[in-house]
Formats: C-alpha cells, sequence, structure tokens
C-alpha cells in the first residue's frame, strides 16, 4: 500500500515535471519563432523605406535647405534614408520582442520594452523639430543679413548669426521638452533668461535713458495739459 502510494506521488511529480519542462521549452520555442519572423519583417521593411527614401531624393531636398554644411561640421554625412531605415527597423524588433517577452512572461521586461516603443514617437517628432529650427534658422539668418545690408546698418553677419542661434536653441529646447528631459530645468533657465532680460533692460534704462525719458514724459504731460 505504502509502496504504491510512494510510486504514485513520485509518478505525478516526474508528470508534473515534464509537463512544465514541456510547456516552458514550447514557450522557448514560440517566443524564438516569433523573434526570428520580427527579424526578417523588420529587415525587409527597413530596406523597403531605404528605397523609398532615395527614391524621393529628401537628401538632395535636405541639402537645398542648407542642412549639409552642419552635418559636415559634425562629420556626419546626410543619409536619411538609412536613418529612417534604422528606425523603422529598431520599432518592429522592438514590437516583435515585446511578443517575445509576453509568450515568456517576462513581465517586467515587456513593460520596459512597451515603455520604450512607446518613446520612439517622441524621438521622430523630437528630431522634426530640431529639423525645423535649422531651417528656419537658415531662412531667417539668410533674410536678416539682407535686410540689414539693405538698410545700410553694420553688423549684418552678426544680427544674422545672433537670429540663427536664438532659433536653433529654442527648437533645441523644445526637443528636449518633447522628449521629457528636465522639463522643470528648461522651464526655469526660461523664465529666468526672460527675466534677466527684462531686468537687464529695465536697469539700463534707467539709468541711461532717465533723462531722455523725463523729457519725454514732460512733453506728454504738456499736450494733455
Amino acid at each position: 500500500m505504502y509502496i504504491q502510494d510512494w510510486t504514485a506521488l513520485v509518478v505525478n511529480s516526474l508528470q508534473n515535471v515534464w509537463t512544465g519542462f514541456v510547456g516552458v521549452l514550447a514557450n522557448i520555442v514560440g517566443a524564438l519563432i516569433v523573434l526570428v519572423i520580427g527579424l526578417i519583417i523588420a529587415s525587409g521593411l527597413s530596406a523597403l523605406v531605404e528605397r523609398f527614401v532615395k527614391l524621393v531624393k529628401l537628401d538632395a531636398l535636405l541639402s537645398s535647405l542648407g542642412l549639409e554644411e552642419h552635418f559636415e561640421r559634425a562629420g556626419i554625412s546626410i543619409n536619411s534614408g538609412k536613418f529612417f531605415a534604422k528606425l523603422v527597423y529598431w520599432f518592429l524588433v522592438i514590437a516583435f520582442l515585446l511578443a517575445a517577452t509576453d509568450i515568456l512572461g517576462f513581465y517586467s521586461l515587456s513593460v520596459f520594452l512597451r515603455d520604450a516603443l512607446l518613446y520612439i514617437p517622441n524621438v521622430i517628432v523630437a528630431s522634426l523639430i530640431m529639423l525645423a529650427a535649422v531651417v528656419m534658422g537658415n531662412f531667417l539668418r539668410k533674410l536678416v543679413r539682407a535686410s540689414v545690408k539693405a538698410s545700410k546698418l553694420h553688423a549684418a553677419n552678426f544680427l544674422g548669426s545672433l537670429t540663427w542661434w536664438a532659433v536653433v536653441v529654442f527648437g533645441f529646447l523644445t526637443a528636449l521638452s518633447q522628449l521629457g528631459i528636465a522639463v522643470a530645468i528648461i522651464q526655469s533657465l526660461v523664465t529666468g533668461f526672460v527675466a534677466m532680460i527684462a531686468i537687464a533692460g529695465g536697469i539700463a534704462f534707467g539709468l541711461g535713458g532717465k533723462d531722455y525719458a523725463a523729457g519725454l514724459l514732460s512733453k506728454f504731460r504738456g499736450h494733455v495739459e
């Protein structure tokens, strides 16, 4: 009786272990199949995206907008097709890796990958913001230089460069806000910068232009009276 009970317990234990092992092995095989399929799909779609971007000649458009010189200063050649291809590739890889981790039951890793997947659109928007800022900065720099030179004023290059830096720095801060990086610090810096300009302008006007302001006020009072 006891021997039969022990035998049944051992057999049941071995069956449970075998069933669990088969289940885990099936999950691992399924996760690997999903991941391999994802890598194949990601490679194919990234190649299609790279060819499509080359067909629309986006690199030539970016070069005509004056972005090539900035990339050359950074030691980077313009290759938007490769950029978008890699973006699509890693987006799909993370998506299929997320499915594989769900199959394996790695829920903490799944949460991390899901957050990373949802963060990719922020990176795209931030890149577009910086691109638009550089393009707008180049346009405004040329416009300011031409306007200053047409007005026969000095420091045309300085004012043009100042305009470019103002637009690019504003775009950079906006891109950081889109990425969620040190949002509170950026807001404090912008507020402090505006306050600094206002205080500096008030002090300069109060110290250097008080006589002129007094003359204007006296003229205004004379007209009112």
